[in-house]
């Protein structure tokens, strides 16, 4: 059964992946956050740059790269916030 997450992208790895809002057909592998990450990378290759520095939320929480993904999830990709 196909399973598909709803990523958010923000500031650089939005310019990245060139929206701000990515519907993803996860692949039979793809079983944690982390996983979805390195498919990300693969289809997105500039976002590899970003992979040690962004932080990974799961339907609202923030969540290590082991975390398990469920059909219909929304992940979204939060990079540093810097300002002053």
């Amino acid at each position: 059964m196909a399973r598909t997450v709803n990523v958010l992208a923000f500031a650089g790895a939005r310019d990245i992946v060139g929206a701000s809002q990515l519907s993803i057909k996860l692949a039979p592998d793809t079983v944690t956050a982390g996983h979805l990450m390195d498919q990300l990378c693969e289809r997105f290759q500039p976002l590899a740059g970003y992979r040690h520095i962004v932080r990974l939320a799961v339907n609202g929480h923030y969540v290590e790269a082991e975390a398990l993904l469920a059909d219909g999830d929304e992940v979204a990709l939060i990079p540093p916030v810097a300002g002053g």
